[in-house]
């Protein structure tokens, strides 16, 4: 054998070793939060321009039936993370600890140390993790702690309450206080309407508004790896309450709007303009997502980088000032954030990946965010990941092989009052007031026909009826407090 035989076959040799490691994707999932299903303008918004976002959907894929795991921040979170559903999942609800203020800082029921996510598959599979935003689910050296659930790296929010507040006085980083320079704000202060001044609602801004913080770090990381394959999880707090977004966003909407000013009536920051604010904040997100995708072109990662959208529940109830219903923040859809109806569950999700996804493409495919994990499995290729979701990677890359459907989608809340819901096919059972009354009857509806949840014809399909109790009884397991058993 010649020398240049040995050459080829050793360059060869080389090329197969490595191919592997390049080809795999980099992966970033952005998260908003309390988006509405209807709060973009590719699905429908028409008073809040969105044209980064839009782009994902004009560039990529849009799904039209795709669902949170709950309706409210932390559990959906804990279900994204490790693919489980409500009747499975360790977090259910938000479950509160500690206060408000920087001393009683204590976050939420952290998630059990032995949590699988997907950041922990991910770092197997050979990818460094990074969360830049908000988690919720477990403090710094503690179980809950990020370090502990697979992130290389983290910084933001830990406490979903510290979240309420855009210019806190500190955020973390690696389990480590970073002091921001903001005065501490009581964001749920209350203003005088007979009595308040420009001076009295400028006591809820702040100097370094902590979203800006989030976007930085979460560029940093992004060319400190772009030589290894990563995992970027960009779990926004907008447009969550409090209505709080720098002076120069807000100043783009003031007179566009019908509006009087929100003295804090409702819980959370004052506001002399809440509808722009509202607005502003959602155009804030959209400029984020601008910034992320330029930072992937400009390093020559577009091609090889699956970039996801979605939030985490419906729009807010009229809380801090919000308007759901002047915005149609839901379109045709019944229900808000803390319903299982689809307006509280039923999410925007947007998947891009230049030349694998199809452009323009719209999804009619039922599917849910505890989807993602066994998706992201099948993507890079790790085995027995034990999951409630169907992988939708045939979907997305348009593959040969039939995409899986699920046979139906499982829903429970047991805050509030409890509530229950599933997704079969195109019917919808939902039970509410589960906690005063053991026997509530469920509500079914037909969304092919009836997406608004109007018309109840659960008296008409008694057969459904029971595939729907016989689902409950199969999915629910015991909840790891008490205080989340409804049955």
């Amino acid at each position: 054998m010649n020398l240049l035989k040995i050459f080829y076959i050793l360059i060869c040799c080389l090329t197969y070793t490595i191919l592997p490691a390049q080809q795999k994707p980099n992966i970033i999932y952005i998260y908003a939060d309390d988006l509405g299903y209807n709060e973009l303008g590719c699905y429908g918004q028409q008073k809040i321009k969105t044209p980064n976002i839009d782009r994902m959907a004009t560039e990529g894929m849009q799904f039209m039936q795709h669902y949170s795991g709950a309706p409210v921040c932390a559990p959906s979170r804990c279900m994204l993370m490790t693919g489980k559903h409500a009747g499975h999942a360790a977090i259910r609800g938000n479950y509160e600890l500690g206060g408000f203020a920087d001393s009683s800082e204590r976050g939420q029921m952290p998630l059990p140390a032995n949590a699988f996510t997907i950041a922990d598959m991910l770092k197997k599979a050979g990818y460094t993790t990074a969360l830049c935003g908000k988690w919720g689910l477990g403090m710094n050296h503690a179980p809950g702690s990020p370090l502990n659930h697979g992130f290389d790296y983290y910084y933001g929010y830990l406490d979903q309450k510290q979240a309420h507040n855009y210019y806190p006085t500190h955020l973390w980083e690696n389990d480590k206080w970073d002091t921001l320079g903001n005065s501490f704000i009581y964001v749920h202060k209350r203003l005088d309407s007979l009595k308040a001044t420009d001076k009295d609602f400028d006591y809820f801004k702040g100097k370094v508004y902590a979203p800006d913080k989030i976007t930085e770090k979460a560029v940093e990381f992004i060319k400190k790896n772009r030589n290894n394959p990563f995992f970027l999880y960009l779990p926004y707090t907008m447009p969550h309450v409090s209505l709080q977004v720098p002076d120069a966003y807000l100043k783009k909407f003031i007179d566009l709007f019908n509006e009087t000013p929100y003295y804090g009536q409702n819980g959370y920051a004052a506001t002399k303009y809440p509808r722009s604010a509202y607005a502003a904040l959602i155009s804030y997100l959209d400029d984020q997502v601008g910034i992320i995708l330029q930072a992937i072109k400009n390093l020559g990662l577009d091609e090889n980088t699956l970039i996801m959208f979605s939030s985490d529940n419906g729009t807010t109830y009229k809380a801090g000032g919000v308007d759901p219903f002047y915005f149609e923040s839901e379109g045709k859809l019944k229900g808000v954030k803390m319903d299982l109806y689809e307006g509280g569950i039923r999410m925007p999700f947007i998947a891009r990946w230049p030349n694998k996804i199809a452009a323009g493409k719209i999804s009619q495919t039922i599917s849910a965010q505890y989807d993602i994990m066994p998706t992201l499995a099948e993507l890079v290729n790790q085995k027995n990941i034990s999951t409630d979701g169907v992988s939708l990677l045939s979907e997305l890359l348009g593959k040969t092989k039939k995409q899986q459907q699920h046979e139906y989608l499982y829903f429970e809340y047991p805050d509030r009052d409890g509530e229950v819901a599933i997704r079969l096919n195109n019917w919808k059972g939902i039970k509410t007031n589960i906690k005063k009354n053991k026997n509530a009857k469920w509500q079914l509806y037909n969304l092919l026909d009836d997406v608004g949840e109007k018309n109840n014809v659960a008296e008409q399909h008694p057969e459904i009826i029971k595939k729907l109790n016989e689902i409950v009884l199969k999915e629910h397991q015991p909840a790891i407090i008490k205080e989340w058993e409804m049955f």
